[in-house]
């Protein structure tokens, strides 16, 4: 698990510690401790905390004039227990949507188990994103994970499963990526070439 960093390609373009409207702003990196762990695995220090035990983020992207933001998580997303998505959702979302942010495209490729409880947090992002034509996109998620997520009914406020899956997204800047899930979304069938 510590080996697996946050994608770090597009620093180039932004990073989240210095963007003073990111909740992540001004926080530090100690590239040579590890404190931050999943159960019993540390993982890697570049993944950031926002509240819950078993799942992190990292921002890897945000455009305020095209109003998206694309995060990468790693860990187990666990709303029974420990309800992550109201510490995703008030301590990361809440501050972007003030922002104006309204597409998000979460990357959930290493997110290794999800838990689900009730949609409620699921409807109410929906609900704050689509009067603006927004929308929130799950990225590659694991086949087990999706089945638990459709069987919690976030098909209905989160777009996920196949036609989201298997996206290679690493050797695109944000703006194609976002581009791509734009036209899933939106029903169309515009791919990228790879």
């Amino acid at each position: 698990m510590h080996d697996i960093e946050p994608y770090y390609h597009w620093r180039e373009h932004y990073i989240a510690d210095e963007d003073s409207s990111s909740p992540f702003y001004g926080r530090e990196y100690d590239e040579f401790r590890f404190t931050q762990k999943i159960y019993n695995y540390f993982i890697h220090p570049q993944w950031d905390s926002f509240g819950s035990n078993t799942l992190y983020v990292k921002v890897l992207y945000v455009s305020y004039d095209e109003g998206y933001a694309i995060m990468e998580l790693i860990g187990e997303w666990n709303d029974c227990l420990l309800n992550d998505i109201m510490y995703l959702k008030r301590e990361v979302i809440d501050s972007m949507l003030k922002l104006g942010i309204n597409k998000y495209i979460l990357i959930c490729e290493n997110v290794l188990n999800f838990h689900g409880s009730d949609d409620s947090y699921y409807e109410e992002w929906y609900e704050d994103v689509s009067d603006e034509s927004g929308w929130i996109c799950f990225v590659n998620t694991l086949k087990h994970v999706e089945e638990e997520m459709h069987d919690t009914r976030l098909q209905y406020f989160v777009n996920f499963g196949k036609m989201f899956n298997n996206i290679n997204w690493r050797p695109h800047k944000p703006n194609l990526l976002f581009e791509l899930m734009d036209n899933l979304v939106n029903g169309q069938t515009k791919r990228l070439t790879y």
